[in-house]
């Protein structure tokens, strides 16, 4: 069977806690940003805050978006 296919109960469980791992990281950068960007006024982000808000929730990204938000689309 292809790895990349395997079921949930396929997987060994050292795969099953980096998966775990990576979806409470990828989590809590998504409502660290969503957060941060509902705080902010406009003017403080680079970019209209409604795209942000619908990348942030919308995008599977595995914290790829919420790390660009927290790097780049903030004004300090």
């Amino acid at each position: 069977m292809n790895p990349a296919r395997q079921k949930w109960d396929e997987l060994a469980p050292s795969r099953k806690r980096v998966l775990v791992v990576l979806g409470v990281v990828d989590a809590g950068l998504r409502a660290w940003a969503l957060v941060d960007l509902r705080k902010r006024s406009a003017e403080e982000v680079n970019g209209p805050k409604a795209v942000w808000a619908l990348a942030l929730s919308v995008v599977n990204s595995a914290g790829v978006v919420p790390a660009a938000y927290l790097v780049v689309g903030r004004r300090r």
